[in-house]
């Protein structure tokens, strides 16, 4: 007796992977073996590059508060501390985005910081 084999359901699986790989260059779109490998790789780089995501941020906001410190006559890391020990519990992003657009903000913060 011949082997029975469930091809709806595995053409299913396989068109759903193509779906996914449309638009890249050449065989990765449309041979089957080579799109599946491209999709599943595409996989593991989106959860490395989640996780990297925060890292480059946080490293982007240090370096905006660490400009605009500066300006101030303060190093980052001594206003860090200055924050910490005038028990001013404020996140970088917020300190950054303060930085940024709202520099009066960002200096009253740091003279408060320097007077504790």
């Amino acid at each position: 007796m011949p082997r029975s084999v469930n091809h709806v359901a595995s053409k299913a699986r396989r068109k759903k992977i193509l779906k996914l790989t449309r638009g890249y260059f050449g065989a990765r779109k449309n041979v089957w073996t080579v799109a599946k490998n491209t999709w599943e790789k595409g996989l593991t780089y989106a959860f490395r590059d989640r996780k990297n995501k925060k890292r480059n941020f946080r490293a982007l906001w240090i370096q905006r508060i660490n400009a605009a410190a500066r300006l101030e006559g303060m190093s980052y890391s001594k206003l860090m501390g200055a924050l910490h020990k005038a028990g001013i519990e404020i996140n970088r992003k917020v300190l950054a985005d303060l930085a940024m657009n709202h520099p009066e903000a960002f200096k009253a913060i740091v003279t408060k910081a320097k007077a504790a």
